[in-house]
């Protein structure tokens, strides 16, 4: 991978559902649905997923999209057609925001609304200067009432830091924007081993790793000292390609499980400062979170998810 480069993995594709009889159980794991009366299901607050795009015409999504732009050179770079051709970023979007439609799939916060920004392409590969851009077009970008952007989801990664990156997720951060990355797939289950991903690896960035289904850290998520949470990121079920649903795998799956919860607590703690949005998010998490002793700092951060 160049300097330059950054990467999705979209996971293989576990299994295949076409119509769904049973709801996932991972909202009731991390509490999202004890919440939802008192946050309206995060109504009126922007996520920027920044993505390999989306299926914009998938019925469990297309009435959430408010906007998107392509920063790729996919469908010979025109800005505003910003589909999908990976599936990674439908899926990524899912879990934030997928209206229930009777299909048994819903996000996290499924009144929120999601601005599409595609930085990844049909070969699952970006640039940072692409992933730069697009969160300066997040901070900058008005929505046709007035709205602005309050969380990013970057479920995506690249090994090498990058000077221009950090300057602008520091802008992104003092404007009060919550910024949530993946904390990378390259972990061996090793505690003692470390893996860094860039922009999660970042201070100002809510780095997540990946749990299993028996709450126990997946042997792929990448751990070190920055690790902030842990989210359900194993065989998780979403939104695909052509009106489909299947489950992926990754800690890029774990990632918009928070990104989701910082839209339903963005409606909880009704800030009379938005530019401290994301202490109060991260402070809410922390406090929240489940502890989970038996595993080391590194693998865990500060617990799993808890949003009761």
């Amino acid at each position: 991978m160049s300097n330059n480069e950054i990467i999705v993995k979209p996971g293989k594709i576990v299994k295949l559902f076409k119509t769904l009889s049973t709801a996932p159980d991972n909202l009731d794991k991390i509490k999202a649905r004890e919440i939802w009366d008192e946050t309206d299901q995060g109504s009126d607050i922007i996520v920027a997923v920044l993505d390999s795009g989306i299926q914009i015409n998938h019925p469990n999504l297309k009435s959430n999209i408010i906007g998107g732009f392509n920063f790729t050179e996919d469908d010979e770079g025109k800005t505003d057609i910003y589909n999908d051709y990976l599936g990674h970023g439908t899926h990524v979007s899912g879990i934030i925001a997928a209206l229930d439609n009777n299909k048994g799939v819903v996000g996290v916060a499924p009144k929120s609304n999601l601005l599409v920004l595609k930085v990844i392409d049909k070969n699952g590969k970006g640039t940072f200067s692409s992933l730069i851009n697009a969160i300066k077009y997040a901070m900058e970008w008005t929505g046709p009432n007035g709205e602005k952007v309050s969380v990013i989801n970057m479920s995506l990664g690249g090994t090498e830091a990058n000077e221009e990156l950090r300057k602008v997720i520091k802008m992104a951060y003092s404007k009060g924007i919550v910024l949530i990355a993946a904390a990378g797939n390259e972990g061996d289950g090793d505690k003692e081993t470390i893996e860094i991903s860039y922009p999660g690896f970042y201070k100002e960035v809510i780095q997540v790793g990946s749990i299993s289904e028996a709450q126990t850290p997946s042997k792929f998520s990448n751990s070190n000292d920055n690790l902030d949470f842990v989210g359900p990121g194993e065989n998780i079920l979403s939104t695909h390609l052509n009106n489909d649903f299947v489950e992926l795998t990754g800690t890029s799956m774990a990632a918009p499980f928070v990104a989701g919860s910082a839209a339903l607590i963005l409606k909880l703690i009704n800030s009379t400062d938005p530019h401290l949005n994301p202490v109060y998010v991260y402070d809410y998490l922390l406090k929240h979170a489940l502890p989970m002793e038996n595993f080391s700092i590194n693998q865990v951060g500060n617990g799993f998810i808890q949003l009761k």
